[in-house]
């Protein structure tokens, strides 16, 4: 009987250490989360979607595509004015 090699040892351990660790640092986010002492995306989801993203090439799509949709602005005067009522058919113009 000979020595584990440690490739195997942290292969091995990779998966269950992983989620140990994913269940550890949820829990702490979720005490902090109700002293109100956190804001932001939390670190747990962040891992949980990254982990999912090795796996599946469509998360990793998902994931880049809610990235630049946080990054544009939103403006309202884009759209139509606020005097248009479509529901109704109606258009009221000013005279400026």
């Amino acid at each position: 009987m000979g020595l584990v090699d440690p490739v195997e040892t942290v292969i091995a351990w990779g998966i269950p250490g992983g989620t140990l660790l994913l269940v550890a640092v949820g829990t702490v986010e979720l005490i902090r989360k109700k002293r109100g002492k956190r804001t932001g995306t939390p670190l747990a989801a962040t891992y949980a979607d990254e982990v999912t993203a090795m796996f599946y090439g469509t998360k990793r799509l998902e994931l880049e595509h809610r990235d630049s949709m946080s990054m544009m602005r939103e403006e309202d005067a884009q759209g139509a004015p606020p005097a248009l009522d479509l529901e109704r058919g109606v258009i009221r113009l000013r005279r400026d």
